[in-house]
């Protein structure tokens, strides 16, 4: 069985800010509602099984989900996590993956809510038999980067300044990458032992923690770059990146 996670139950606080009222972003929309994040990442491959997790605003996350996803309605599990304003991102990732093992999962893309991505690279993602790493060519800026390096062992490190003032690598490195904020699981048994590694309590921080636990594990992963991929902090980048992927009829 193949599972999508996403999450979005963030609260959207530079997103609302730049569109003038509080938003969900990944429901935002002009026009048609397949513009929105939400569709446009649940429409790119044929999944056996849909999980999203929300939090804030999650009444419409739902009703969004009746309305705006019949085609799939029967394969989406909606996961509500009441604490995301206390923890955060790893806790919606803990949920979503606890969700997931109710299902007897061969593996899961794993996407976080605010991205417009490119249809060619996400299939390429799904087609690789085995883990994967995703990342952009857009360079690496502490203000709204998360980067990803390898050490002199060709280790991968995770870094990323919530504050968004600056990161700082403290070691030698071979490589950095700006992080494309989607990867794959394909070993059920591996997340388990990075889950039980973590505990719950250490899944309540970034979900950079359980990641890099996991992908530290890894013997193998591919390492797959986006052709066109935008974070969407911002409605600015919502519009900047729907000009540039197009709209979902054409994001081939």
């Amino acid at each position: 069985m193949r599972i999508l996670l996403v999450t979005v139950a963030g609260l959207s606080s530079r997103f609302s800010q730049s569109v003038g009222y509080p938003c969900l972003k990944c429901l935002y929309h002009e026009g048609e509602s397949t513009r929105t994040l939400l569709y446009r990442l649940t429409h790119m491959w044929d999944f056996d099984r849909y999980i999203l997790v929300g939090g804030y605003r999650y009444e419409e996350l739902a009703g969004a989900v009746e309305r705006d996803l019949k085609d799939i309605r029967d394969r989406v599990s909606l996961v509500r996590n009441d604490r995301y304003q206390e923890t955060g991102s790893g806790y919606s990732l803990y949920l979503g993956l606890r969700e997931a093992s109710r299902w007897d999962y061969t593996e899961i893309v794993f996407a976080e809510g605010d991205l417009l991505v490119d249809r060619g690279s996400f299939i390429q993602i799904c087609q690789f038999p085995g883990d994967v790493v995703t990342v952009n060519r857009e360079p690496i800026q502490a203000h709204k980067a998360v980067a990803l390096y390898f050490d002199r062992e060709n280790g991968i490190h995770y870094i990323y300044d919530t504050s968004h003032n600056c990161l700082e690598i403290r070691e030698p490195f071979l490589s950095i990458y700006n992080s494309g904020q989607i990867w794959k699981f394909a070993d059920p048994g591996l997340m388990r032992k990075s889950m039980d590694a973590l505990g719950e309590q250490g899944q309540t921080g970034t979900n950079l923690n359980l990641i890099q636990e996991y992908f530290s594990r890894s013997r193998h992963y591919e390492i797959i770059s986006f052709e066109k991929w935008v974070n969407c902090n911002t409605v600015q980048d919502y519009n900047a990146g729907i000009t540039e992927i197009g709209d979902y009829e054409n994001i081939e």
